[in-house]
Formats: structure tokens, sequence, C-alpha cells
């Protein structure tokens, strides 16, 4: 058992290190203020190869390990949870399913574009009456011979408003339940694709999350991932990838809030000495910093199996909940450390703490990688 990272790992993780504090850190109080989507900053990410890491580069990716990409993932989320789940989406719910599952025709026209940056994915999933229960689609998608009509709403959708490939899970035929659904590539500007209003969300504000709607919307069967009723495998196993994703992006929030509230502990003094030499504050930060290393090295774990070809759905599911959980946490903790100074905007912890919810709910709930983590034990 090796604990220690390559060269390579660590250059990708001093990289995205250095991205994240040139260039997302100066504005991400006012991105945050203002739900300003961060434009020149996804398009700088797609230039450094922060889109389409774990691609094969025979498609415009950085065929990196997904190691590397939970570095990448961490070190952005330390500064700026919505681009990390820009990054995150577009990496692992878009390319790695398109990678996996698409044609050779589709991994050309799309999957090239979005590895390199030049076009951005989103996943189309949950709806009104379909979150957690991912079977019960209501929209649909009517076989028409050569093509399929598309109706529906999909919400909460990341990256709705700005990108520009949408991969749709959408029922054919509801007698077969989940071996009636199929996924779908449509892009932004087909006719009877709309692109409905931008939430108004308590964190990751600098995200763009939509609600999008079809109708009539006209697909092409060359448009269709994998054989007909296949978008429910593709959906959850895609999904499996991307709780590896949130659960980096919830460790990078953990950490960045627990570093924050380190530094601060050694600044700030509080009867005649820094709080950090008072013990209610040491156990405070020990007990971060502990849970911080807990969640790591599950996700580590997660993403090891993942490139060796296991089955990581267990181990994916217990990364994903314990981080998520941890970066709710910590976060809390960085705010009381920080006291009155870490109820306002400047010191950034609240703004943490406010992204780090979502980590809780969104690629499943909580209460669904419990599920998943149960079924397994018990099987």
């Amino acid at each position: 058992m090796n604990f220690d990272l390559s060269e390579e790992q660590l250059a990708v993780q001093e990289a995205a290190r250095d991205f994240a504090e040139k260039e997302l850190l100066h504005d991400a109080i006012e991105r945050d203020t203002h739900s300003k989507f961060p434009e020149k900053q996804v398009k700088m990410m797609g230039e450094l190869g922060f889109l389409g890491m774990m691609v094969d580069p025979a498609y415009g990716g950085g065929g990196m390990d997904t190691i590397s990409y939970v570095l990448a993932l961490e070190e952005i989320a330390k500064i700026d949870a919505s681009a990390a789940v820009i990054m995150s989406v577009n990496n692992s719910l878009v390319c790695w399913g398109l990678e996996k599952y698409g044609t050779q025709a589709q991994k050309e026209k799309y999957l090239k574009p979005l590895a390199l940056g030049e076009k951005l994915g989103c996943f189309c999933l949950s709806e009104p009456e379909a979150g957690s229960d991912a079977t019960s689609q209501k929209t649909t998608a009517i076989d028409k011979g050569d093509h399929y009509l598309v109706n529906g709403t999909k919400n909460w959708i990341t990256n709705g408003g700005s990108s520009d490939i949408a991969l749709v899970i959408a029922q054919t035929d509801a007698d077969k339940g989940h071996r009636g659904i199929n996924a779908l590539i449509i892009e932004k500007g087909t006719e009877g694709f709309v692109v409905g209003k931008k939430e108004d969300k308590m964190g990751i504000r600098s995200s763009d999350t939509h609600s999008l709607m079809f109708s009539d919307t006209k697909v092409s069967k060359e448009n269709r991932i994998g054989d007909d009723g296949h978008g429910f495998k593709f959906a959850m196993g895609t999904l499996d990838g991307g709780r590896i994703g949130i659960a980096a992006q919830a460790l990078g929030i953990a950490s960045g809030a627990y570093e924050r509230a380190l530094q601060y502990s050694k600044e700030r003094k509080a009867f005649g000495k820094e709080i950090s030499r008072h013990q209610a504050i040491q156990f405070k930060l020990a007990d971060m910093h502990t849970k911080i290393e807990a969640a790591r090295f599950l996700i580590y774990k997660a993403a090891f199996e993942k490139d060796q070809g296991r089955n990581y759905s267990e181990s994916a599911a217990m990364a994903k909940v314990y981080a998520s959980e941890v970066a709710m946490w910590v976060t809390t903790q960085a705010v009381q450390v920080h006291g009155g100074y870490g109820y306002v905007k400047e010191y950034h912890v609240e703004r943490m703490m406010r992204d780090a919810k979502i980590t809780e709910i969104y690629e499943g709930t909580s209460e669904i990688q419990r599920l998943v983590i149960a079924r397994s034990i018990l099987k």
C-alpha cells in the first residue's frame, strides 16, 4: 500500500492550486453575491485541460487517472466550489459518460470539443417529481422511427444555461420501467429546447442552475447513447463517478475552510494570547483535520478502485456521504472559530458553509448514499 503521490499527480495538484489562487480567489465573493457565472475562468480551465482530465488524448483529453482529477478538483473547490462543480459535471457526468458508452461518431462530434473546453455539457436526470426516485421519469422520448420526440422538464441542471450539449434521460416505454429509459444527446439551439429561469440558490451561486424544457424536440437516433433501453444503466453508472467528483468538491470546501480557520486562529488574540493556544480551539482544529483526512482517504480509495476497473459503487457512495457531511460540519466549525468575522462575507467561510450544504443533496442525497451502501453490504 503506497500513500505517496506521483510526480505527475503532484504537478497537477500544484497547477490547479496555482490557477485557483490566481484566477478564482480575487472575485469569488463578487461572483457569489451577484450569481455571476465565471465565464472567463471556465474558458481558462478548458485551455489548461481541467475540463477533460480523464478523457483519452485521442479525443482531446488529458488521459489522467481519477486520483489526479480528485486532486485538481479539491484545489479548485478550496477557493470556489462553484467553479469546482462546473468542472465536475463536465468531467464526471458528461465526458466520462460519452467516452464510456458513446459511439465513435458521438465521441468525435461531441466528446472532443467537451474535453478541450471548446464546449460545455450538462447532465439532465432530475425532474420536478423525480429526484432520488430516478426511475420515475416523466420526460418522454417517443420513438418515431429514425428519431425521438422529446417532451418534458428537467430541473436543478448545473451548467443548464451555459452548456452547449445536454445529456437527457427520458422514458420511451413506460411499461418496461427502468428498462424503457434512454439517454439522448441534445444540442442547445435544437427546436423545442428551451432554457428556463436561473435558480436563486443559497450556495454555489456563481454556477448556473436552470430548468430545461423540451417541447416536441426532435432528436435523431444517432444521438441515443447505447442500445434502446440503456438510459437508466447509463445514468446510474455515470453517477457513480460523479459522486467521486462531488466528494472531492466537498473535501475541497472542507479543506479550504479548515485552512482559513487554522490561519485565523494563529492571528486572532483573546485573553492575552492567540486563540490557537486555547484548548477549546485546538480541539476543534484537531477534529477538523482528522475528519478531513478520513474523508480524503475514502475518496482516494474510490478513485483507485475506479482506475483499477473494479466495482466502486459502494466506495463512491461512502466517500460522497462522508465527505459531504464532513464539509458541512467543518465549515460550521470554521465560522465558529472566526466568531463574528465568520458571519461576514469578507472572510469567505460563510460562503463555504453555504456551498457545503448542496454536497449532501445533489448527485444522490445522503439518504440515497446510505441506501446504496446498505444494499451493497446486505446483498
